[in-house]
Formats: C-alpha cells, sequence, structure tokens
C-alpha cells in the first residue's frame, strides 16, 4: 500500500514550473531518497506533501490524506526535519522534546529520544550553547518525538560529524526496522545509497529516473571501472584486451567495462605469465554519484534554456 501517491503535481511560481508534472510514489515501510541539485524541485516536492504548500494541479495523497485539509488527524502521523528550524535559545533539549512530545497522542519517550538522537550530555544545556551539529540533532530529536508513521528528513545530517552522522543513519535504520516509512532529500550521494530503498532523481521539476542504486547503474549503463598502476616501461596499447578502453590519469590506468571478471582474469594471466606485479589493482562497482551525474549531466545536456531552465532557481528561494 502507498504511503505517498503522487500524480501530475505541478507548482508555478510566476513564470517558473518549479516541479512539473511529477510523479512519485512512496509505499509503506519504504526509505526512498529524492536526490537533485538545488533547485531542482526537491523542497517544493516535499512542502507540498508535508501540507506547507498548495500545488496548482495534480493529485496529492499522503497517508490517505490530502495534506491541505488532513488537519489534525494528518500532522499527528507525520513527522518533519526541516533543513534548518529556529528554536528559543533560552530552553533547553529536554525541555523543547518535552514540550513538542505533548502535541501527539502516542509520542515516544522524552528521555528515549535524547538517547536516539545523542543529546543526553546536553539535554539540560540551554540551546544557544549547542553547536551547529547539535542543533541538527534537536531538529532530529523534535521530528521523531511523535512516533510518526512517515517521517520527511530534509537533508537530516548537514552539518554533521562522520560520528554523529553515523548515528542519524543507525537512527534512521532503527525507525526503518520498525515499520516507519521515510522520505530523505539529501545531497550526500552516498547517504542515499547506504539508507534507501529506492532512489529518485529529479531535475527541472522533473523525475528523471528511479529505482534501487542497482539498477539506476544498470540503467545508465554505468561500467565497472578496473585500475591499476601502469607497470613501467610498458604502454597502453601493451594492455591485453582492454588497451582501447583504457584511460590514463598520471600513473594510474582505469579501463571501464560491462565484463570485468573476464578482463580482470585476462589481466591478471598476462601478468602473472610475465612476471609483472599489478600495484594498487582495485575493481570498483559505479557509485550512485557516478550515475547521479551521468543523469543531471544529460538532463542538462538537453534541456530548453528560458522558463524550463530557470526553474532551477526556485527552490533555492521557497521559505517556510
Amino acid at each position: 500500500m502507498a504511503a505517498v501517491e503522487v500524480r501530475g503535481l505541478r507548482k508555478v511560481y510566476g513564470e517558473v514550473r518549479a516541479v512539473d508534472g511529477l510523479d512519485l510514489t512512496v509505499d509503506e515501510g519504504e526509505v526512498v531518497a529524492l536526490l537533485g541539485p538545488n533547485g531542482a524541485g526537491k523542497t517544493t516536492t516535499v512542502e507540498v506533501l508535508e501540507g506547507y504548500r498548495a500545488p496548482d494541479s495534480g493529485s496529492v495523497e499522503v497517508l490517505g490524506f490530502d495534506p491541505q485539509t488532513g488537519g489534525r488527524a494528518f500532522r499527528e502521523r507525520i513527522g518533519i526535519v526541516l533543513q534548518e528550524a529556529g528554536f528559543e535559545d533560552t530552553f533547553t533539549p529536554r525541555e523543547l522534546v518535552r514540550l513538542h512530545a505533548g502535541y501527539y497522542p502516542h509520542p515516544r519517550a522524552v528521555a528515549e529520544v535524547l538517547t536516539l538522537t545523542g543529546l543526553d550530555e546536553k539535554a539540560d544545556a540551554r540551546v544557544r550553547t549547542l553547536s551547529g551539529g547539535q542543533r541538527r540533532r534537536l531538529d532530529l530529536a523534535l521530528g521523531i518525538v511523535g512516533d510518526p508513521e512517515l517521517l520527511f528528513l530534509d537533508e537530516p545530517t548537514t552539518g554533521f560529524d562522520p560520528s554523529a552522522r553515523r548515528r542519524a543513519w543507525e537512527l534512521v535504520e532503527s525507525l526503518r526496522a520498525l515499520g516507519a516509512t521515510i522520505l530523505l532529500t539529501t545531497h550526500y550521494l552516498d547517504e542515499a545509497e547506504h539508507l534507501a530503498d529506492r532512489v529518485v532523481v529529479i531535475d527541472h521539476g522533473r523525475v528523471l529516473a528511479e529505482g534501487t542504486p542497482e539498477a539506476l547503474a544498470a540503467a545508465a549503463g554505468a561500467a565497472t571501472v578496473i585500475s591499476f598502476r601502469m607497470p613501467s616501461g610498458l604502454r597502453v596499447a601493451d594492455l591485453p584486451g582492454v588497451g582501447h578502453e583504457a584511460r590514463v590519469a598520471g600513473s594510474m590506468v582505469e579501463v571501464r567495462t560491462d565484463t570485468p571478471t573476464a578482463d580482470v582474469a585476462e589481466l591478471a594471466t598476462w601478468a602473472s605469465g610475465r612476471g609483472i606485479e599489478l600495484e594498487a589493482l582495485a575493481l570498483a562497482r559505479p557509485s550512485l554519484e557516478d550515475v547521479y551525474l551521468d543523469l543531471v549531466g544529460e538532463a542538462g545536456a538537453v534541456g530548453e534554456a528560458g522558463a524550463v531552465g530557470e526553474a532551477v532557481d526556485a527552490d533555492d528561494g521557497a521559505t517556510r
């Protein structure tokens, strides 16, 4: 069953089409990452789903509600972590989490939320004394205290150090294990690759591609890369079978291939027979970043100038 069902969503600001006929489905219990360059339409799309903005056309259903008319019954079932939230800096995290817990019929325990978000040690400190990363954890704490069925995470780990970021990932994974549905926007491609069941890439307010990271790589035709340090005294033309596919970057050779097992075996047999050591030999599958850049680059190459091109600026100016 779908937790989010969007068909033909459009949102226009003057002559700029921020969202232009977007379709999106998020199933119950699924973690979906929404990716795209700045101004692609991500924030506007999420704001419509949250009920902060009204669509100009199209149909939007979230947890069976129209976000514009769902009222309190709808808001009690969702959680929202904004890119940046304002806090009264004389409060403490414990006080704010307790306050927000009172908005929901079945909230999580305050102490549990503080522990889950790594705020135990700062629970009774004034907000004005918190670092940027600690304030971001507080954003996350307020988003999950209502024990939401659907959680919107808008750039949730911006400003986190590596340890805090890993803890946030573990929190998202624990929420998924409990059956929560999560819609995540992020610029961290490794974050999407790590957390998401499915990735939706958008640009100019439209969906470019969607699927698992593996499926996107296959659909984009992204090849696996074999790399190694060029042996002394040899040229690319001396390499067996893969020379025409090879690219030299400094002292390294990179070979893009759709048959990595066969090519690595051929290279290894060739090198072993000649007593050559292929130093720094590595095999890397296409990353989500590779696929993302290919998709966005292709879209930009065929995109129109004018109104559609200007749409990339609309999302950056959107505020709540």
